[in-house]
């Protein structure tokens, strides 16, 4: 593991250089001292702003591996940003991240856990110029304490950031109030199903967040169950990759959606569990998530940081056993979810919760095969329902668009056929009833009655509609049949898109251009090339001249083809693969 080693010290050294020419180093200037986000121009005193490259020259500074251990340039760097850090703590302990969450308890908890190893780490390095950097950095944690042992949080995962950090800061002052505010965050239990899907279903990013949160919350209180659902997760997280390495973001819940992400993120809790469990499978995602990892790390969970505390972790005393490669996985397929899902009513919230997702989607099956360079997911709850990647033709998500909602009509379940998946949508919509005169507010008598003085809820539904779209996927010998049907009787406009990667070009069928990024798919044959690989498919139609529909959005920045229908239909395309060979045949 000292290649392994060797690539850390040489990543952190570029980032750590890279931050250097970031800091705002002009005395007048309001943010002296920060280190400028590359995004807004902007220092802020975020775990992935100026205490994540604090985090770098840390690590930089401690390491004789490192071309600026003991370099004094970059230890009088380190000091003015922790003045920086403290200069922009509120009275209250917090800190602002800026774009959002002003005086945010979990945005200080990402720093608290990440400013608390850093402090650990020079805490152990025996060199005197260090001392006011270490003063600043231990006033700064314990300044958060009130805020930590008092605050809230919006998402799922902040509660667990926020008992890590309760953790370190328990372990930095002793305080009791700070382990009981801990338990009672943990007390609110697991938001993980029995296959290892968290609540956010976020692959790309909060996975990785509330896995090393719940390691760091584990070993600081002294309990090891907070273990298993990390486990869970690691291990549903072999199915989540592409051949490619990279990571199944197309039906995240978060800011992750869709976006690519690889496994880098994953590096350190992944070494973590390999160390703790001995266990070569987890060896083998920290060998992955280190081949991809081009970054340190966000301040939290830096591997670089991680592996200067905790030497063992690069050992190499856990060899990496095997990764799953072809398979044929549903994860939740026999989760409970609409168990969960009619216990809601009970829950006293009327379905509202404020600044964050009730993510009802939470449990929702994840269908994933992957044969040599084919990657397929089949997904319930998202606005896509079918992705496809084939080597370098990447097929980036296929919905159904409707009128009714209107919007995307999403897959509300799923089951599984000897040679596929069916899956179905159904939405309902009605009209609303007077409010019953007696139950009326004083309002509605007054000279003015507004609209949201109302009582809505009393309403009586009238003229309930329904809308039901049904959707089959079947292997092929060489690729795939996928047929989507509505039976509706009434016209409803609808559009089938396949959204393409921006890199290739298609090849034949009857094109149109609609908008930008977007053609209609009229008619014929069409392939999509990219490097060496295509997708080829046909069943296109254009029954109706509407570019978009009302809150179907379709981005601009790829290759999408809609195909127009108008309810009834019963449509099937086929989705052929090239250079492969399926189910015994062979594709060309």
């Amino acid at each position: 593991m000292i290649e392994m080693f060797d690539k850390l010290i040489a990543v952190n050294d570029h980032w750590a250089a890279e931050g250097m020419a970031r800091q705002v180093l002009a005395e007048e200037n309001r943010f002296y001292g920060g280190v400028a986000d590359a995004d807004t121009g902007i220092a802020w005193p975020t775990h992935t702003g100026t205490q994540m490259v604090m985090a770098f020259w840390a690590c930089a500074l401690s390491s004789p591996a490192s071309r600026y251990y003991r370099d004094e340039a970059m230890l009088a760097r380190l000091e003015l940003a922790s003045s920086f850090m403290l200069r922009f703590q509120h009275d209250d302990g917090t800190i602002s991240p800026g774009w959002t969450n002003l005086h945010s308890p979990p945005d200080t908890g990402f720093v608290v856990v990440g400013l608390a190893q850093v402090l650990e780490l020079l805490n152990r390095q025996e060199w005197e110029p260090l001392a006011q950097t270490r003063t600043n950095l231990r006033r700064f944690l314990e300044r958060t304490v009130p805020a930590m042992a008092t605050g809230g949080c919006h998402t799922p995962n902040h509660r667990w950031v926020l008992s890590a950090a309760l953790g370190f800061l328990y372990q930095l002052t002793g305080l009791p109030e700070l382990k009981e505010r801990a338990e009672q965050w943990l007390a609110e239990g697991i938001d993980l199903t029995p296959d290892g899907e968290w609540t956010e279903r976020s692959n790309g990013i909060y996975n990785g967040v509330s896995d090393v949160m719940l390691y760091h919350a584990a070993e600081l209180f002294d309990r090891p169950e907070l273990l298993e659902p990390v486990r869970r997760n690691l291990r549903m997280m072999a199915y989540l990759i592409h051949p490619d390495g990279e990571v199944v973001t197309d039906y995240s819940g978060r800011q992750d959606f869709g976006s690519k992400f690889d496994m880098s993120s994953y590096h350190f809790v992944s070494l973590l569990m390999a160390s703790k469990d001995r266990d070569p499978f987890f060896a083998a995602l920290a060998e992955l998530a280190g081949e991809a990892l081009d970054h340190p790390g966000a301040g939290p969970n830096n591997s670089l940081l991680g592996c200067l505390l905790r030497p063992e972790l690069l050992d190499g005393s856990v060899e990496p056993g095997p990764l799953p490669e072809e398979y044929q996985v549903i994860i939740n397929g026999n989760f409970p979810r609409e168990h969960y899902l009619a216990e809601m009513a009970g829950a006293g919230h009327g379905g509202r919760i404020y600044h964050s997702r009730l993510h009802p989607e939470f449990g929702a099956p994840v269908a994933r095969e992957r044969s040599g360079v084919t990657s397929t997911t089949v997904m319930a709850e998202t606005n896509a329902f079918f992705a496809l990647r084939h080597g370098q033709a990447k097929l980036l998500a296929v919905g159904v668009g409707s009128s009714f909602e209107p919007g995307y009509v999403k897959m509300n379940g799923m089951e599984e056929l000897e040679d596929g998946y069916r899956m179905f949508g159904v939405e309902s919509k009605g009209y609303y009833a007077p409010i019953p005169s007696d139950q009326l507010p004083k309002s509605a008598s007054e000279p003015v009655s507004p609209w949201y003085l109302l009582p809505h809820q009393l309403r009586e539904v009238t003229h309930l509609q329904g809308h039901r779209v049904s959707v089959e996927l079947k292997r092929t010998a060489d690729g795939y049949t996928l047929r989507v049907v509505c039976q509706k009787p009434d016209p409803v406009l609808t559009q089938v898109s396949f959204v393409f990667g921006r890199d290739g070009e298609f090849q034949g069928g009857e094109l149109e251009k609609a908008d930008t990024g977007t053609q209609w798919w009229k008619d014929g044959t069409v392939r999509y090339v990219s490097g060496g690989d295509w997708i080829e498919l046909d069943g296109g139609a254009h029954e109706h001249i509407a570019k978009s529909i009302r809150n179907v959005p379709l981005p601009s920045d790829c290759n999408t083809l809609i195909v127009n229908l108008i309810t009834p239909y019963d449509r099937t395309f086929h989705i052929r693969l090239s250079g492969v060979e399926a189910q015994g045949g062979a594709a060309e």
